[in-house]
């Protein structure tokens, strides 16, 4: 993305009159929202449909949309092997005068609710076996697959360049980010993008090509604050969070909560703050 773009200005959909959007939405792919199930969050919107299916709608500055476009919601409808909603229609328009896209999604609707209330959790969900048996098979079924897409966690592109930066700029005694194996990834698998106790990913429109591990220590990261939860993830992708790629994206993730920006009442920190250390350690090692 060039610098030369205008940057969108804040807005904070929870605060906002979203009613005219809403209304558009609905003539657009010919539904009504259920004004009472709708789900505001500070980008993006959420509700049932009077068909029986959900309807999601995000604003997005143009400084957050790459040369790959904004439809990831979309071409995800063609992976294979992994439990998400069926994708069935979108619609997407700017936002006259500013540079701001708009873009809504109507998928399937998923019966169970997300695991968090937000991206971490502070009790343990006690989830089933089966959970993790389709958590495992869907991310293993993702890995495997191929796109020209690249992943935007946070809504930034993920680039070699920017790993190396963040680590460097955090832990400066890891001196080799060099990343070796790229997988697509969902790219913000947090605690509120899976549902359960019936397994399913939810919001994939940042969804392509990350390093190995992004999504593994993204889900861990989020539950340090409950060690059981932590240790299971942790076991369930071994594979991945002890790989050397891995480690670094724990890192990458950790570097967000123990990095400039550390808010001394968030729940993840101290153990953030430890497993930055081991994973630290570990790196210096293997270099």
């Amino acid at each position: 993305m060039t610098a030369s773009l205008p940057v969108a200005a804040r807005v904070d959909l929870r605060r906002q009159p979203v009613e005219d959007v809403v209304e558009r939405v609905e003539e657009a792919l010919h539904v009504r929202l259920d004004r009472q199930t709708l789900v505001r969050k500070r980008r993006s919107l959420g509700g049932r449909t009077d068909r029986g299916t959900w309807v999601r709608i995000e604003r997005r500055g143009f400084e957050r949309i790459g040369p790959q476009g904004w439809n990831g919601t979309e071409a995800a409808a063609v992976l294979r092997g992994v439990a998400m909603p069926e994708w069935y229609q979108g619609v997407a328009w700017r936002e006259p005068g500013e540079p701001v896209m708009w873009r809504a999604d109507e998928l399937e609707l998923i019966a169970s609710p997300p695991v968090g209330k937000g991206a971490l959790v502070l009790e343990d969900p006690g989830l089933p076996d089966a959970w993790w048996e389709a958590l495992n098979a869907s991310l293993d079924a993702l890995a495997g697959q191929q796109t020209p897409r690249i992943a935007t966690p946070d809504t930034v592109t993920i680039t070699q360049e920017l790993v190396t930066r963040t680590l460097g700029e955090v832990f400066p005694g890891v001196t080799d980010a060099q990343i070796e194996r790229w997988t697509p990834t969902h790219a913000d698998l947090t605690w509120a993008n899976v549902m359960g106790p019936e397994f399913s990913i939810i919001d994939w429109e940042d969804w392509g090509m990350a390093p190995r591990g992004l999504d593994a220590a993204t889900l861990w990261g989020n539950a340090l604050a409950v060690p059981t939860l932590a240790d299971r993830v942790r076991q369930e992708r071994r594979a991945d969070l002890e790989s050397r790629d891995g480690k670094l994206m724990a890192l990458f993730f950790l570097s967000k909560i123990v990095g400039p920006h550390t808010y001394e009442e968030d729940p993840l920190l101290a153990p953030a703050r430890k497993e930055a250390e081991r994973l630290a350690a570990e790196l210096q090692v293997l270099a």
